[in-house]
């Protein structure tokens, strides 16, 4: 008889914490983009508050990662590319957030192999964002 493993965690969602990791995720992506110069480009095209920013991304990962569905109940489908495009995003602004995003991952603590598979998922949907060259 042969048994399978069972995953530790049914979702990435509980894998991470659950609301109070991504809540805390979130909140020192956006803390370091105000903090580091190096992620400037990528601040200067949020305008001058991040808070609507905040709380939007919060409520996607919520989802994304397989937990409640804060955003899709209250907007429908992410359309991320669709919603994304009036903002110039290049190279450099793709690669400064997923800088920022891997700093905020190893800063709160998300698990390693959780991160390395986050890092790919999200180099795939930051890569298919941009809406420029460089």
């Amino acid at each position: 008889m042969q048994t399978e493993e069972q995953p530790a965690f049914a979702t990435p969602f509980e894998w991470i914490g659950g609301e109070d990791k991504v809540r805390a995720l979130v909140e020192r992506f956006y803390d370091l983009m105000d903090l580091e110069p190096g992620y400037a480009a990528l601040r200067a095209a949020h305008g001058d508050s991040l808070d609507n920013a905040r709380q939007r991304l919060f409520w996607f990962l919520c989802g994304w990662l397989g937990g409640p569905s804060y955003y899709t109940d209250q907007f429908g489908h992410p359309r991320l590319r669709a919603r994304h495009m009036p903002f110039s995003i290049g190279i450099r602004e793709r690669d400064q957030w997923l800088a920022c995003m891997d700093q905020a991952m190893g800063e709160t603590g998300v698990p390693e192999d959780l991160r390395t598979r986050l890092k790919d998922s999200f180099f795939q949907t930051a890569d298919w964002m941009r809406n420029r060259g460089g």
